[in-house]
């Protein structure tokens, strides 16, 4: 069938005086009267190339032919088959849209291969599920074609026929009232809904796998291009802002979940805005904090618009005291940086900014634990930088800690791994402890940490001191009280009171301790400056 180089068609019979490239790919060699006798827009391109150049033999080139070399071969066997060809589902998107192509239709030729193929297509109804998604997959090379024609939206009809009739009738239509998606431990064959535990992984936690039954048609849709999906959405009425589909959300999820995990590109991009929009309208009633993290990660690297993960990302901002540490490890996305350091800062910014006017001490708090434990994650990183540590230790308000001990765990941390820190630099980054919320223990290590600028060291035993001395005199002053408590908080009272006067004698050791360090500190950098006996007059008493 395929004659190149040749002038006599396959039966030997037929002189091919017309030459045709197929897409600049492939030359065929047939015969005029045989193919433009079944197609009128090869009828007129012949006339029109025979009045150019006055030459019997015709050089056709056509472009986006559908199918290709294949196509073409496809329509050729029908031309030279006196119009007679087999139809399957493999190969009916390809005849239909040739004949679509090439006007092969009842005007050019009784039962011609158009209406051939409208024929073999009535019988949609009783096609298999897997015929479906065939002829589907078929129209990918030539969508535009198969879309213009209407033989795209009849075969997604055809499909969502398939699956309402597998279904309760609801799925597709009413289900827009958004039910948890809980943790469950039963097996299930279905697709998941939930991914990446850390920032690293590409598997879905079994503990966090959502339990639907609605979902066998998920998996076998994975297989169809972005824009066959994008039509479908479009034909069911849910696409972009007017996605207010539970379970079409949870689809395109695990198909946008397949498309990242294979390297997708930014051609999904609209169907990632179009999952984000269903998400954000059911919210926390559908979806937990640990699935947001996880929507994040699947769509990130799909082209998603600024204006919907901004949504997405304030969404999981007012859920943030319900998120983990494994949660906020999301890889970082430029810079070499190992965890995306600006997307946690900006969660927090919209926690804080909430919760400030509702002012619950609680939820702060807790979101405050769990900053401290990031920031002791992420301080190892070599390209986080001083700035950007202490953009993450300053975001919250000083309510949102009871104790400063984490923050100095993880700044401690952050030293030893950028040994290469100016004296500066450390000190700047040591701004961001509030040494009156240190425990005494922790003050202790902080001054005889040789990592700690001495100045730092200092302010924070004269901060630890302070305090101390503040609270004695409260103590004992209520000790004093006229009204004379019940004996059993006088005992406690007394308790607290010698408890509170054994720290104040081991921090004056350390201030003493303190004391001869930087008294051997100023002799060795002061011994040959005019100031070195005034500025010894000038060190502060601290016992």
């Amino acid at each position: 069938m395929v004659l190149q180089e040749e002038y006599l068609d396959f039966h030997g019979r037929e002189v091919c005086d017309l030459k045709i490239d197929i897409n600049g790919e492939h030359t065929f060699y047939v015969n005029q009267r045989v193919m433009c006798s079944f197609s009128g827009r090869l009828r007129r391109m012949v006339k029109q190339e025979k009045k150019r150049s006055q030459n019997k033999r015709v050089k056709l080139k056509i472009g986006e032919f559908p199918g290709g070399k294949h196509g073409f071969e496809l329509v050729s066997r029908f031309c030279y088959n006196n119009g007679r060809i087999g139809m399957s589902p493999s190969t009916i998107s390809v005849l239909h849209s040739s004949a679509m192509f090439l006007e092969m239709s009842e005007e050019v030729s009784p039962c011609n291969l158009l209406s051939q193929a409208e024929t073999f297509l009535e019988g949609l109804f009783y096609w298999t599920w897997d015929d479906i998604l065939t002829s589907l997959k078929t129209c990918e090379p030539f969508f535009s074609i198969a879309d213009s024609s209407g033989l795209l939206e009849r075969l997604i009809s055809s499909l969502l026929a398939k699956i309402s009739a597998n279904s309760e009738p609801s799925l597709l239509t009413l289900a827009t009232t958004p039910t948890p998606i809980p943790s469950c431990s039963s097996s299930s064959s279905s697709p998941d809904t939930t991914g990446f535990r850390c920032s690293i992984s590409t598997k879905t936690p079994d503990t966090i796998k959502p339990c639907f039954t609605r979902e066998w048609w998920f998996e076998d849709l994975t297989i169809l291009s972005p824009n066959i999906i994008e039509k479908m959405m479009k034909t069911l009425g849910a696409f972009g802002a007017h996605n207010k589909n539970l379970i079409l959300t949870r689809f395109l999820l695990h198909y946008l979940k397949t498309a990242a995990l294979n390297g997708g590109q930014e051609q999904y991009g609209d169907l990632a805005d179009t999952a984000v929009h269903g998400v954000v309208l059911m919210g926390r009633t559908a979806f937990s904090c640990r699935g947001l993290f996880w929507v994040l990660r699947v769509v990130s690297s799909l082209g998603i618009s600024k204006e919907c993960r901004h949504k997405l990302e304030r969404l999981m901002g007012l859920m943030l005291d319900q998120a983990t540490l494994d949660d906020l490890l999301v890889s970082g996305q430029e810079g070499g940086s190992v965890y995306d350091v600006s997307l946690v800062l900006r969660l927090v910014r919209v926690f804080v900014s909430a919760e400030e006017s509702g002012m619950s001490f609680q939820r702060m708090k807790k979101v405050g634990r769990l900053i401290d434990k990031y920031l002791g994650e992420i301080s190892p990183d070599q390209s986080l930088k001083v700035s950007k540590f202490l953009a993450i230790a300053e975001s919250l308000p000083d309510s949102g800690r009871d104790c400063f001990d984490g923050v100095y765990r993880a700044l401690d941390i952050y030293f030893e791994s950028h040994p290469g820190l100016s004296s500066d630099d450390r000190a700047k980054a040591c701004r961001c402890l509030n040494y009156e919320k240190l425990t005494l223990e922790a003050c202790k290590d902080l001054a005889k940490n040789p990592r700690i600028p001495p100045r730092v060291a200092m302010q924070a035993l004269v901060a630890q001191q302070s305090k101390l001395q503040c609270n004695t005199p409260k103590r004992a002053a209520e000790k004093a009280s006229p009204k004379t408590p019940p004996t059993d908080e006088k005992e406690q009272l007394r308790f607290n009171l010698e408890k509170m006067q054994h720290r104040v004698i081991e921090l004056e050791k350390v201030c003493r301790e303190m004391k001869g360090q930087m008294s051997k500190m100023s002799k060795n950098n002061n011994i040959n400056s005019p100031s070195h006996h005034s500025s010894n007059r000038g060190l502060p008493r601290l016992c």
